[in-house]
């Protein structure tokens, strides 16, 4: 069984919720935001799907790209199926009813859930930087798993990132991370240099969190 939950009844600082599942939100997001894509390969095979799903599911990225996960909350609130599509972006003719056991790693923690909120504490040069997210939907099919993550406080950016874990038709396992977000300051800062770089770099650090050379 398939399962997409979305989860809303909590503030977000933008108003797109889901945009990194929807593929027109990426080609054309709304003014005065920026989309990227970015993947990589982490191997081959069901065994290494599944280390990297449960570390993936468990704040595994975050954690490897430097964050201290806390105040972590199941939430409250009424969940809601959203739509399921297929590789190429287009809503499944049948689709599947959710499914509501929760799950956990080997060692008892428990996976990610749509509604969970939680603040990522990162160190930077000066200070710490604390960004309050909330998880508006987790994807979890058989061989693709992951989440997105939607900003809930102001902060030099604002919008969404999603983590998508999919093992391919030729046994590949892949990393996709998306995001759409817009720069505090709006339009005027949006292309500056010096936030990308940052952005740029963070997405480099999270691609590499769940590879084997970082001892997934």
């Amino acid at each position: 069984m398939s399962r997409r939950s979305t989860f809303t009844d909590q503030s977000v600082t933008y108003g797109a919720i889901g945009a990194t599942l929807a593929p027109d939100l990426l080609r054309y997001p709304p003014d005065g935001y920026r989309p990227a894509e970015d993947s990589v390969r982490l191997g081959s095979g069901a065994e290494r799907f599944e280390r990297a799903a449960e570390s993936l599911m468990t704040w595994g990225i975050q954690r490897g790209a430097g964050f201290t996960v806390a105040d972590l909350s199941a939430g409250t609130g009424a969940q809601y199926p959203g739509i399921v599509y297929d590789a190429e972006g287009m809503p499944l003719a049948e689709q599947p009813g959710p499914r509501t056991e929760d799950r956990y790693s080997a060692d008892g923690t428990p996976y990610i859930t749509a509604g969970m909120t939680a603040t990522l504490r990162r160190k930077g040069r000066v200070r710490t930087r604390s960004t309050p997210v909330l998880v508006v939907y987790v994807v979890d099919e058989p061989d693709r798993i992951g989440f997105a993550y939607g900003t809930t406080a102001p902060g030099p950016e604002s919008g969404e990132e999603s983590f998508i874990l999919e093992r391919r038709d030729d046994d590949t396992v892949w990393l996709t991370i998306r995001s759409i977000l817009r720069t505090r300051g709006g339009i005027r800062r949006l292309f500056s240099p010096r936030q990308r770089r940052k952005r740029r770099e963070l997405t480099r650090v999270e691609l590499r969190a769940l590879h084997p050379a970082g001892g997934v």
